[in-house]
């Protein structure tokens, strides 16, 4: 199959589209569940997907992945499922868990699914409270759960962008990061499976070509039409 066409002034379907050519169908999520999706945050930090999708499997077979499971698990397991997802913060990670836990059981009667039927700003506010998810992390949910239209970006998706001069370029990466979700709205795919597929191809690609350092621009698809990959020269 040939490459298809890259028109001199990127859009982000155009952008979708080459990526997707590039990098193939992008994965299904873990889960469309609201509280499942949080454990998937929590299990694991800074580690490879392999490496997470291990330890949330170790937490589904062994504890389980609801919040009256997660309450009723020692201590020492949740420590020892967060430690196969990262050494980093692995004793807070487990606590995390439990907190979650305890916040679903205590405030939203065991069901999660209640937040999401919250009008979006009090939904995504909800959502944002459960540690390390914050408002990327709950605009990520909300599109996983078919709740919402938007584009979830994390930091890696939101410098491709940023590069291709899709959306502005802005130190702090909140303001950045609502800047962008302003900028994107009328330009959205219309399908949920479109916008998770979306999220995933460009995390890939800021994650193995787009790089913060050393990014390989003299791979890139997305090169003929991206400001700063022709302004590099044949920098790699």
């Amino acid at each position: 199959m040939p490459d298809p066409p890259i028109p001199p002034h990127p859009s982000l379907a155009s952008t979708l589209r080459i990526l997707r050519h590039y990098y193939g169908k992008p994965p299904a999520p873990i889960s469309t569940d609201p509280f499942r999706l949080i454990l998937w945050e929590q299990v694991a930090y800074l580690v490879p997907e392999a490496r997470r999708r291990e330890a949330y499997a170790a937490l589904r077979s062994t504890v389980g992945l609801t919040p009256a499971a997660i309450l009723g698990a020692p201590t020492n397991t949740l420590h020892a499922i967060t430690r196969l997802g990262g050494a980093i913060a692995a004793p807070i990670r487990a606590a995390r868990l439990r907190h979650s836990a305890e916040l679903v059981l205590g405030h939203w009667k065991g069901d999660l699914k209640r937040a999401l039927r919250l009008p979006l700003p009090q939904a995504r506010r909800a959502l944002a409270a459960f540690p390390m998810i914050g408002e990327p992390g709950a605009d990520k949910i909300l599109v996983f759960t078919g709740t919402a239209r938007l584009l979830p970006l994390d930091s890696n998706g939101l410098r491709v962008l940023q590069r291709l001069g899709l959306v502005k370029e802005v130190r702090d990466y909140r303001t950045a990061y609502r800047g962008a979700q302003a900028a994107l709205t009328p330009r959205l795919p219309r399908t949920r499976d479109a916008l998770i597929g979306a999220y995933y191809l460009l995390r890939e690609h800021g994650q193995t070509l787009c790089r913060r350092s050393a990014p390989r621009c003299s791979e890139c698809p997305l090169r003929p039409g991206c400001p700063t990959g022709r302004s590099r020269g044949h920098d790699t």
